[in-house]
């Protein structure tokens, strides 16, 4: 039977304890395989202007996810055309690794704007929608062929939380993964002195 392998995509600006325990829980608690954090090079409908380059994020997340055996990064996207949608991502790798399944995972916020997105429908037909439930965004409409809705363990954080935070020196260590707080203060980045 092949893996199955979630795909939990963004800017991870830096990624925090939120992002980590998502994607522990779906993978611990055999919703997937393995969850593969997946880098976005930048958001098109997020100000650039405080995300850090592609490479300082990618080394937090090879940071967070160090030991681990159900979690993984993924760069994918930063070797793709800009914008990058997630549909050309998915069939990417689809492509690369046959043998195994994806399945996008996103939060009931996003899934709120979905049918905006690039080939709703076959995201949903062909790979499959992971719905994890954020405060404030129900999801009405549960009954969706390719839609599994997750009712996660969630903390409420958000990577710019931890921006706002650090700029005006306060300590996050326990925000964030093992080490990545450290990076941050070592290489003075997200404003602090």
């Amino acid at each position: 039977m092949a893996k199955t392998i979630g795909i939990l995509g963004g800017s991870f600006n830096p990624v925090h304890i939120g992002h980590m325990m998502l994607a522990s829980y779906l993978a611990g608690w055999g919703y997937v395989d393995e969850v593969w954090l997946t880098l976005s090079p930048r958001n098109p409908l997020k100000d650039p202007s405080d995300l850090l380059p592609d490479t300082k994020r990618l080394t937090m997340l090879n940071i967070a996810v160090k030991g681990s055996t159900k979690l993984d990064i993924c760069d994918i996207e930063l070797s793709m055309p800009k914008p990058s949608y997630t549909i050309n991502t998915l069939d990417l790798l689809a492509e690369r690794y046959p043998d195994y399944r994806f399945k996008l995972i996103v939060g009931s916020d996003n899934w709120r704007l979905f049918e905006q997105w690039r080939a709703p429908r076959r995201i949903l037909e062909e790979y499959g929608v992971m719905v994890y439930l954020r405060p404030g965004y129900p999801v009405e409409k549960r009954s969706v062929d390719g839609l599994e809705v997750i009712d996660a363990p969630m903390i409420h954080i958000s990577s710019t939380f931890i921006r706002q935070a650090i700029a005006n020196g306060r300590n996050v260590h326990y925000f964030l993964p093992a080490g990545v707080y450290k990076y941050i203060i070592d290489n003075k980045l997200y404003g602090r002195k």
